[in-house]
Order: C-alpha cells, then structure tokens, then sequence
C-alpha cells in the first residue's frame, strides 16, 4: 500500500488492515444473548428527560413522537453539498484561528500558502486539525484551549511527494503541529483574534514533557532508558476530545496513538508486551508506521523502545491559568483510545468522570473519586485515587458500572491502568458502536454518548463465527448497538439510579437512532424523530448548554448518495432531550469534520472546529491558491443576543 493510500485510510481502517480482528467464539454460543432486532426496537427508543418517559416507544409511525411548538432558537437550514460554511439565518462565522496562524510576533507571517510552517516555527502556531476545545476565563481573560488531533501529512510537508517524513526535521514539523494550543482570545471592533504574545499562549506537542500519576506512575512497564524513572514523559498525541475539571483545569484525551508507532527490525518483547501491542494495535510489522515516525526518531520505534506505547493513551490534565505548569497523565483514568471526558458530581460530592473508547466494539468507562470536591481546597487526588469502571448494558434497558479492581479482574492496579481494555473484557463489559463524545446534562440527572458506527456489527467470518473486538470479545446485535453493520449510528442516554452519577445501577434508552428514510426501511430508517429535513450519520462530536439543547456534530459520509443521499456534508444539529426533535443548524465544507464546540464567557459567542477541511480537494478556509487549512470559527447571532 502506498503512503497515499495510507493517509487515506480512517484510523479503523488503518487498524483493520494491521490487525485483523481475531475471529470470534463459536457463534451458536454468543448469539443466544443478542435477541431478535424487531423484539427490542420498540422498547430501547425513547424520548423525553425524566424517569417517567423511560421506555416510551419512538419507532416509525409511533403517535408518542408528537411534535410541539419548537424551542430551537433558529430556523433550520437544509443540508449542503459546497466548500464553505452555512449557519442558521440570522447568525453569522467568522474564522478566529487556523493552523499556521500566529501565536507570537516571532512567527507572524511564518505561514506559506504554498509550504505551510517550516520547522522553526511549527511550535509557535496554532496547531493541526482541530478537535475538543474549551474556554476559561483566568482573571477577566479568555483562555481559548483546542486540541490538535492529528496531521494531514500531504498538506502539511508539501515539499514531500507522497507526504511521508524524509527526516527528522520533517518528523519534528508534524511533532509540533500536533498536541494542544493554548492561547488566549479578544474580541475588537472586526471579533474575536488571537492576543499575540500573550504570557498564557503555549503550545504543548509531542515533545512537551509530562509527569505520571497514578497507579501506573514509575511502573517497569513505563520505564524507558530515557525515562528510567518512569516518570516523566515526552508529549501528548492524537489529542481527540476534552474535557475540562470543576477546578478550572482542561483534560486533553489521547486517542489514536498507535498509529504513531513503528518497527526498523523485528520486534523481541514478552508475550505480555506483544498481546498489548495486539489489543491496542500497535503495529510490530516492519516499516509500517502511519506516520514514518519510527524511521528517523527512535523512540518510536517499538523494536528499539518497546515500552514507548504504554506511555501514551491517556487522559493528560493542563492548567491554562500556569503557563510554566507540567500537564500531569492521569493513569487512573485509565489507557485506550480515549474520545471526551465529561464531569458529573455525584450526590456527596465526589468527582465523576464519564469516558468512551472510540473503537469497534470497545467498551464505555466511569471514573469516580475517592475523595469529594470541595472548591478551593485541594485537588490534586481528585483524578488520582477513586475507582474505575466499565459500563454493561442489559436488554431490558438497565446497566450497571462493574469496577475494575484486583479482585474483579485478576490483575494488580497498575496493570488495570496499562491495560484497561483487558480488564474490562475479563468483566464481560458491553462491546458498544465506538463511543465518542459523551455529554452530561447540566440541568438534569442524565448523560449521552455519541454511538458513531460499527462496520463490523454483527458481521459473520466465513467460517460462521461472529466478528469480534481486539480482545475477542464477540459484537453480536444487542439492544443499546441494535443494528448489524451499522453505518448510521445512534446516542445513548442513561439516568443513574437515584439521580446520582455515583450509583453503579443506571436506566438507559436511545435518544435517536440516525437513518434515512428517504430510501431504507425498519431499523436503517432511523428512530422517529429522523426526518428527510434533518438527515445525518455517524454522530460523534456533542455538549449540551446551559439551557439544555444538545448540539450534536457529525464525521460521518458526506458523499451525499446512495445510503448517505441527501445528508450532505457533515453538520452541526441540536436536539431537545425533552421532545427528541432535532434540527441541523450549521453545514461545513465538503470533505470536513464539524469537530469542538464551546461558548464565549457572556454566552453570545460559540467556537466551532471544522477539521480536515481539503479532504475531497478542497481549499478551505482561504480559497484558491492556498492550502487547505483546519480552523476555529465563531458564531455569533446578527443581533448580539445569547447562543445557546
């Protein structure tokens, strides 16, 4: 496969084609849980915020999905297929920052539109391909804070001909183009810019150092002969979704890391170290690094440093407020592919910290803490000590949190940390449609999760045998993941026992099921409040606001036909937890993700992310002649009033 193809290729594919997932257990064994699609349908869909409305059905032609008077503070707008961006009437972006652009008077200008950054300054520029983002207000200054997923290589090293690193320095450029972007915003006369020299921009990449926490902090596991304390790290990578801390920290999520790692030789680990590697798909083959990373910088190189990968995949917390603070990986949390982190307090007072794995057939995690949250006083044990555990749906619409602890797992707690997908595969935990952003209602006793797809659901091997997770763990049909081969997706919601997000028992239904009814039928055509006006697939991004409207974001197919025919490119949607009903309101360039999403202070302002906008050739945001480039955008209502 060419390096082209390589870069093309999504991060399930890319693992797909490095580690083939095992085949599964004997079907006849595992297919007795899943029961028949038709049997749970109608019970599983539901709408409404309340215990009350807890199993309401929501299939096609359901009366329960009456549709009253909107609280939508906009007039959808219809899907589009151009090269720009589309916003509800009456509201107006505005791009705010891009990669390349300035942080520092030292790098102004450094931005080619032909060759991009060139290495001197690709550390003191807005990073890469946007992602989670936040925003603090730190002594009457907002504090603007956006992750930097990943890199575009053909886009972001042009002088190379297929995109793929030549050198170090070319391996350095991507580095620093990755991680986190820390900086603050004003708003003048023209909107909101970039403070230039501000004392809180920072950019934090992969070669920032870092220390440990935690159960895995100073392990053998972690240990490296740069590091042989196993303390103290280089970088964060593939910095998906985010989180932020009542105490006003940001939590920065590593997602897919592996594909960061590669082999010069053949690589000689222990079999522990290997069955790692599988599960996580940390490719041992040689020369196959996504990124060429391995080639000239040893230390991701797994035959040379195989201990490297067990150092990243964690969730990473930075003070925005300290510019000369050290971002702390927090492995209590737990390692995978980690999407967002979103906070609860639980009804005594202690830190609740919901997680998802973005991979097929991986797994929904909880993290509460030990001690309770009190503000102003100490927090530094609040992500420290506590429990972890993984999440087990139920077909009759209950669940329930199991931890992960030595004597539920057979594994000591610094393992559970290095190795949590097979902690939560040794406690039959619920393989789910690759959980993304989850989102916690503000105003109610309630959390979402963005179910985004699952290509493999259900799928039999030749042999007759279900297809599985890396872990083996087999991923059948099942009520909360009720489609084969699902290229829609869907959200949960659950509603903790009680209404309190430190209970292990919990309710769940689904808040929608994506579809198109415009030309499939019974599950493919989605849940009832799915419409030919509201079209959508593959859910990933959400926040819910203040008032309580979710706001979904889409990366999902933007060809706009067959299955995906008059979806158009990925959108931005609200949705009312109450009614169901949901809305597009914002459209972004073809080829693009809709990724981040957060609000000004005041509340009349709300940051978009739109990342890897030339994916289908285009060159947005500034046309013709330039390269494309990922960006912040704001979104401002033309009569100064609150958004969202």
């Amino acid at each position: 496969m060419t390096p082209k193809d390589i870069h093309n290729l999504s991060a399930d594919e890319w693992d797909e084609l490095n580690f083939p997932r095992p085949e599964g257990n004997d079907f006849d064994k595992v297919v007795e849980r899943a029961i028949s699609r038709r049997g749970f349908l109608g019970g599983v869909l539901a709408f409404g915020s309340g215990a009350a409305v807890m199993g309401a059905g929501m299939l096609k032609g359901s009366t329960a999905m009456a549709q009253p008077a909107s609280r939508f503070p906009f007039t959808p707008i219809a899907a589009q297929t151009d090269g720009t961006i589309h916003v509800a009437e009456g509201y107006s972006w505005k791009t705010v920052v891009r990669w390349g652009d300035a942080l520092f008077s030292d790098a102004e200008g450094a931005f080619d539109p032909a060759n991009g950054v060139a290495l001197e300054h690709a550390d003191r520029v807005m990073g890469e391909n946007t992602d989670g983002m936040e925003l603090f207000n730190v002594d009457g200054r907002e504090i603007f804070v956006v992750n930097s997923e990943y890199v575009n290589p053909k886009v972001n090293l042009p002088h190379t001909e297929d995109g793929m690193p030549k050198s170090l320095d070319d391996v350095r450029t991507l580095q620093s183009f990755q991680g986190v972007t820390v900086m603050e915003l004003a708003q003048g006369d023209d909107g909101w810019n970039v403070v230039i020299d501000s004392p809180y921009n920072r950019r934090i990449h992969h070669n920032t150092p870092m220390t440990f926490s935690g159960p895995a902090a100073g392990h053998d596991l972690l240990k490296t002969e740069a590091d042989p304390t196993g303390m103290e790290s280089l970088g964060t990578f593939n910095n998906c979704g985010s989180g932020r801390t009542p105490w006003g920290t940001y939590l920065t999520c590593e997602e897919n890391f592996n594909g960061y790692f590669g082999a010069v030789s053949e690589v000689s680990a222990d079999s522990m170290v290997m069955d790692g590697f599988r599960r996580y798909g940390v490719s041992t083959k040689v020369d196959a690094g996504r990124y060429n990373y391995h080639g000239f910088d040893p230390r991701f190189d797994v035959a040379t440093n195989p201990n490297e990968p067990h150092r990243a995949g964690y969730i990473v917390e930075i003070d925005p407020a300290n510019p000369d603070s050290t971002p702390i990986k927090h492995t209590a949390l737990g390692r995978f592919k980690h999407e967002n982190a979103a906070y609860g307090i639980a009804a005594d007072g202690r830190v609740v910290v919901y997680m998802g794995d973005d991979e097929r057939g991986e797994f929904m995690y909880r993290w509460v803490s030990n001690d309770v949250y009190v503000p102003g006083e100490d927090t530094s044990t609040l992500l420290v000590d506590g429990t972890l555990s993984v999440a087990v749906f139920e077909d009759d619409m209950s669940g329930r949190w199991v931890p992960l602890t030595p004597g539920t797992t057979g594994m000591d707690q610094a393992m559970i940390s290095i190795f949590t997908r097979m902690a939560a595969s040794k406690v039959g935990a619920t393989t789910m449609d690759r959980p993304e952003w989850i989102a916690v209602h503000p105003n109610a006793s309630e959390a979402y999760c963005c179910l985004t797809n699952n290509s493999r659901r259900g799928v039999l091997n030749d042999d007759g045998t279900v297809r599985t997770n890396a872990g083996g763990d087999p991923m059948t049909v099942n009520a909360v993941n009720p489609r084969d081969t699902n290229r829609y997706g869907q959200i949960v919601r659950w509603r903790p026992e009680g209404g309190d997000h430190g209970s292990d028992g919990f309710a769940w239904d689904l808040y929608v099921m994506a579809g198109n009814p415009t030309v499939a039928e019974g599950a493919q055509a989605g849940s009832a409040n799915i419409n030919a006006g509201n079209l959508f697939n593959s859910p990933d991004g959400m926040v819910i606001d203040s008032t309580g409207l979710i706001w979904i974001q889409t990366d999902g197919n933007d060809s706009n036909e067959g299955d995906f025919a008059g979806m158009g490119n990925n959108q931005m949607l609200a949705g009312d937890p109450v009614t169901g009903r949901i809305e597009r309101f914002l459209t972004g360039p073809n080829g693009c993700e809709v990724t981040g999403l957060c609000w000004s202070t005041d509340r009349r302002t709300m940051f978009i992310g739109i990342q890897h906008p030339g994916d289908n050739g285009g060159n947005w945001p500034d046309g013709e002649g330039s390269l494309p480039r990922s960006a912040v955008v704001a979104v401002t209502r033309d009569d100064g009033g609150l958004v969202g």
